[in-house]
Formats: C-alpha cells, sequence, structure tokens
C-alpha cells in the first residue's frame, strides 16, 4: 500500500514536499516514480528513482525544480518541489515499478498510491 501526502496550497515560486511511504511487507522495488495529473490532461510523467542505485531521471518540465529521493529504512521516496509555477497545479502520484521498462511510461509501474493535490496560485 502507498500512502502519498504533503500536497496544499502555494504561492507561485514557493517550494512543497511530497512524501510516499509503502506499507505492507518487504518492500524492494525496482524503481518508484511520482506522476501528476491536471483536470482535463493526461497523466503524466514527473521523475523517478532506482530504488537501489538512487539514479534519478525527471521530465524537462520539472528539471532543476524537483528532486526525488528516498529512504530506504522508512520505505518513503520524496518528491521536494522548488519555484513551483502555477502550470505544476495537479494531483501528484506515487508509483512502484517492480520491474523494468521505459520510466516515463504509466504501464511501467504496477501500484499506484491514492494521490495528494498541489495548488500552485498565480
Amino acid at each position: 500500500q502507498l500512502q502519498a501526502s504533503g500536497g496544499g496550497l502555494v504561492q507561485a515560486g514557493g517550494s512543497l514536499r511530497l512524501s510516499c511511504a509503502a506499507s505492507g511487507g518487504t518492500f524492494s522495488p525496482y524503481r518508484m516514480g511520482w506522476f501528476r495529473q491536471a483536470p482535463g490532461k493526461a497523466r503524466e510523467f514527473v521523475g523517478t528513482i532506482r530504488w537501489n542505485t538512487d539514479f534519478t531521471s525527471y521530465a524537462d518540465s520539472v528539471k532543476g525544480r524537483f528532486t526525488i529521493s528516498r529512504d530506504i529504512t522508512k520505505n518513503t521516496v520524496y518528491l521536494q518541489m522548488n519555484s513551483l509555477k502555477p502550470e505544476d497545479t495537479a494531483v501528484y502520484y506515487c508509483a512502484v515499478g517492480r520491474y523494468g521498462g521505459i520510466v516515463s511510461m504509466s504501464t511501467s509501474y504496477d501500484f499506484w498510491g491514492q494521490g495528494t493535490q498541489v495548488t500552485v496560485s498565480s
């Protein structure tokens, strides 16, 4: 089970940190990912982290502003979001990928959290 938290309302230029905690047994995914979905739009890739190597990759739209990290001891992945823009407004989802695949495709992920709302005001 994945539990995302940390969303909220923030002004443009501000920061938020999202958390996604996994529970329910042994946790050793291949990767963890973050996606987001704005109203009326398709779900889009934000970034991902390889669980064992800590290697990260990001969508161009967030590169340099967002950072993904993980705490293996807590089975938790984080999404630090800085310099937020109104276009970052969306529901943010974390996801577990048990195997390889194209990191930016939602079909490469097997389990999803419930989502947390991020709203950035101008």
